[in-house]
């Protein structure tokens, strides 16, 4: 197979430690630039896995990420901002580090290693074909993701992928695999820069457009959010006053009564004043 990691490739800047820190700053600003361009040319990529996607949660499927160290951190910070955001259960994106929520701070020797321990850990979940699971790697070699979507694969439940390297094994494991190819790092091999960087965006593009498409979203709004705290319900309160013509006081009755921008705005609407 004629696979290079351009990820590990040499850093096209040297002697680092003699610069300025305004030089690495500069330096680093500047490949951070070339992300936003390398994501552009993934975006048919992006949108057919969406299109996947939003059709297995209309079944009551689930999205399941999967990763080890940096890349794995990322699928469980995204996962971890739905319920939230959009107000959907934690159970219907999920995110799984290689080595377990212990990884999350910690890094855990040779965990990604393993070629059975990702499967196992999706089974945990009693994975099932109305699921997408999406294997997050930005070398696009590690075993512990590879493997699991290869058993997913086996078992008619649809994958997709991230990496940041071309026609790498999990590119060519995933059914609908993503490239977003960054080219070497400031720091050779610290993936956790442009790589990271990609990732995290593309996984915001994942989970935002297909709540989107599902309706957690109106006009601009996060209609469906979780009022955790004063910003929050303050939030809502200016969205319910934005919908219906209500004071702000009428508005955070409405909001307390319900606990949900949606609910009371379609309480008000339905002639309940």
């Amino acid at each position: 197979m004629n696979f290079i990691k351009t990820t590990e490739a040499n850093s096209k800047y040297n002697n680092l430690e003699k610069m300025t820190v305004s030089d690495l700053l500069i330096n680093i600003n500047n490949e951070d630039k070339t992300v936003p361009f390398a994501i552009e040319k993934a975006l048919p990529q992006i949108e057919i896995l969406i299109k996947q996607i939003v059709t297995k949660l209309k079944k009551g499927g689930r999205i399941f990420y999967i990763g080890a160290g940096t890349s794995g951190r990322l699928g469980v910070v995204d996962a971890s901002e739905c319920p939230p955001t959009f107000g959907v259960n934690s159970n219907v994106v999920i995110g799984i580090i290689a080595g377990g929520d212990q990884a999350i701070r910690d890094a855990v020797e040779f965990a990604e290693d393993s070629t059975t321990e990702g499967w196992e850990d999706l089974q945990q979940h009693h994975i099932t074909t109305n699921d997408v699971v999406i294997g997050i790697a930005a070398s696009g070699t590690t075993p512990y993701v590879i493997s699991a979507l290869q058993t997913c694969n086996a078992n008619n439940i649809v994958t997709g992928c991230i990496t940041c390297n071309e026609n790498s094994p999990l590119s060519l494991t995933a059914q609908y695999p993503i490239e977003v190819i960054v080219g070497p790092e400031f720091l050779t091999g610290s993936s956790r820069m442009k790589a990271g960087t990609a990732q995290k965006l593309v996984l915001n593009m994942i989970s935002t457009a297909s709540m989107i498409q599902l309706g957690k979203v109106k006009g601009n709004k996060m209609i469906d959010m979780q009022l955790s705290n004063d910003k929050l319900v303050d939030r809502g309160i200016k969205m319910i006053m934005s919908e219906i013509n209500v004071s702000y006081q009428e508005a955070e009755e409405l909001l307390m009564a319900h606990k949900n921008v949606r609910t009371a705005i379609t309480f008000y609407n339905n002639g309940n004043r």
